[in-house]
């Protein structure tokens, strides 16, 4: 476990707040997509930032809102630095960031009980029950809670999410995948 100083703890905080530019319900550490801030004298520090995946075409505006953020907090030099490994997981989305997913209308990840590849199985969409035999909770509707829903398509308005409607309420919904 890497011990900050107060000043990187300070830091992280603030640029842990920015929210995200596609989910802005959330903050970028709520989603634990902000690694790291390194102090590196005293007018400069690094973050380290890792997207939801290779190519997320937010990763741009999130760096330049951590840059906005930093410099309204007194820092002069700031550099985001993109930081592919280890990979960012949906098992980094805080307890907060799913509750806030889920209030705001979107099914958040599934809890893994093992940081384990998650396994892809194409065939029926429907999802009573345990999720096609795999060890994880059904996709619940976050409008009603219901368990009973099917998948629409697999991406939805970002590659991060899928399109989903439950059969309970009828409402489609988007689900935030598990990576």
């Amino acid at each position: 476990m890497v011990t900050l100083t107060p000043l990187e703890a300070e830091l992280l905080e603030v640029a842990g707040s920015v929210p995200d530019p596609e989910l802005p319900v959330v903050t970028l550490r709520e989603l634990g997509v902000v690694r790291a801030v390194h102090v590196r004298d005293a007018d400069a520090v690094e973050v380290e930032l890792t997207p939801t995946y290779t190519g997320c075409p937010a990763v741009e505006a999130m760096s330049v809102d951590i840059e906005r953020a930093l410099h309204a907090h007194g820092v002069r030099e700031v550099s985001v630095r993109t930081v592919l490994s280890p990979a960012w997981s949906t098992d980094d989305i805080s307890a907060e960031g799913r509750r806030k997913l889920r209030e705001f209308g979107i099914a958040p990840p599934r809890v893994r009980e093992a940081a384990e590849p998650v396994g892809i199985t194409l065939g029926p969409t429907r999802t009573r029950g345990v999720d096609m035999g795999a060890a994880l909770e059904p996709i619940r509707c976050p409008h009603c809670g219901s368990a009973d829903t099917e998948l629409l398509s697999r991406f939805s308005s970002t590659a991060c999410k899928a399109l989903r409607r439950c059969l309970a309420c009828r409402e489609p919904f988007d689900h935030f995948k598990e990576l």
